[in-house]
């Protein structure tokens, strides 16, 4: 078939390489001069089944609460005039009960360690330079009461195959020296297992295959509309004229609901904003030398070779993706403290993007109104992780074959119906 996708991020790139891979015509369409150009570009690089837990658990709503009135909190509400805000909201607060964060923890684990295994599948057929690192992702701890909390919380993923092990700071420095002497620091679970490395080195490389084999990116080409009949979609309207295709696969990521709203589908993916610095290593003497997790501060730290990838943040505020350097000076502060002399700080380049966030914080994956329109959206903060087991999953399901994972609690028409 010929299957045009609709996204150039990590998910759409990687569904039109597994669709290409099933012998399938695919034409990528993105609005940016090239693709990963935002939500996959300035995230932490992390592939980390170990970061599986959904943000809707029971201490969600407090969290929420608190970063009404406290600045720095890790998730950070903002009353606005938006309604599909509060409609999203009262969703997310209604998967906040210890039974469905469980529920939605373990399909997310199950998604994210499938993902992890179709992408070193990729890896052992392409060769793809990203700044891969396969050393593991420290997740570090401030007190021994947050160790032990983590601890038992890292169990539930430990009982659905997830390597952990637990280190004191003499375990952490044997890892990484300089994070192992950082003040504040009691201990650490270590997931060996977990990697990193750059999403959108990654994503242009992998389109660059997908466009040699006769596949069409075409970017720089923004999406004005849907056509359909009533029962399939029948093309795609943009700014350079109409495409066509005999099936279609939404992975505009969070501007998948804005598209689907025109064709009578719901979507409930919400933007949330978060913060990224990319800081040159320069000629500093001790940069991480492992990926690691302040778990109490909720700050992301990747090398990608002679660069630091630094996150934080999860900001309620819609599609606005202004900033402001005052906006880095917390995330700063952390990364300078564990590392200071890691990196060229002065020289960090500022990012804000959004994160497709749904309430379960699972995608949405399947067959969506329509008979040849397919959804692969909604990966909220690890969409990097799970991109690829996401486009497997899709290819599958186009292909009408049984996924290689389970689906039940994945499919569209399962809790995430329109």
């Amino acid at each position: 078939m010929r299957i045009v996708i609709l996204g150039g991020g990590v998910v759409g790139v990687t569904t039109a390489y597994q669709l290409q891979q099933d012998g399938h015509e695919v034409v990528v369409l993105d609005r940016r001069d090239d693709v990963a150009a935002e939500t996959s570009w300035g995230n932490a690089g992390m592939v980390a089944p170990g970061h599986s837990f959904v943000w809707s658990s029971p201490a969600a709503p407090m969290i929420l609460l608190k970063s009404l009135f406290l600045r720095d909190q890790a998730l950070r509400f903002r009353f606005s005039a938006d309604p599909h805000l509060y409609a999203w909201s009262l969703r997310f607060l209604g998967q906040c009960t210890a039974d469905k964060a469980r529920r939605n923890t373990l399909l997310k684990h199950r998604l994210a360690a499938y993902s992890q295994s179709v992408l070193h599948g990729v890896l052992g057929r392409e060769a793809i330079a990203y700044d891969r690192s396969d050393r593991g992702i420290l997740y570090v701890h401030r007190s021994a009461q947050a160790l032990e909390r983590g601890i038992a919380q890292m169990r539930l993923l430990q009982s659905d195959g997830q390597v952990v092990r637990v280190l004191d700071r003499a375990g952490i420095a044997a890892i990484d020296p300089v994070l192992g002497a950082a003040p504040g620091i009691v201990g650490a679970i270590h997931c060996p297992t977990d990697e990193t490395g750059d999403p959108a080195l990654f994503t242009r490389a992998l389109a660059g295959l997908v466009a040699a084999r006769g596949g069409e990116i075409a970017t720089g080409t923004t999406i004005t509309g849907i056509d359909t009949d009533g029962r399939a979609v029948t093309g795609i309207q943009t700014d350079s004229g109409h495409v066509t295709g005999d099936a279609y696969v939404l992975a505009l990521g969070s501007y998948s609901p804005i598209l689907a709203r025109r064709i009578g589908i719901r979507l409930p993916i919400y933007p949330i904003k978060g913060y990224a610095l990319t800081i040159p290593i320069g000629g500093h003497a001790h940069p991480p030398t492992v990926a690691s997790v302040d778990e109490h501060h909720l700050v992301a730290i990747s090398r990608f070779g002679d660069r630091l990838r630094v996150t934080a943040t999860a900001a309620f505020s819609g599609y606005d993706v202004s900033y402001r350097p005052s906006d880095f000076t917390f995330m700063t502060d952390i990364v300078r403290t564990l590392y200071p002399d890691g990196a060229d700080y002065a020289r960090a380049q500022m990012w804000a993007g959004l994160r497709p966030m749904t309430p379960t914080n699972l995608p949405v994956f399947g067959r969506a109104r329509y008979r040849n329109l397919y959804l692969n959206t909604g990966h909220g903060h690890i969409g990097w992780t799970m991109s690829h087991g996401s486009a497997r999953i899709t290819a599958d399901l186009i292909a009408g074959r049984p996924p290689g994972l389970p689906m039940n609690g994945l499919l569209a028409c399962e809790g995430h119906a329109p």
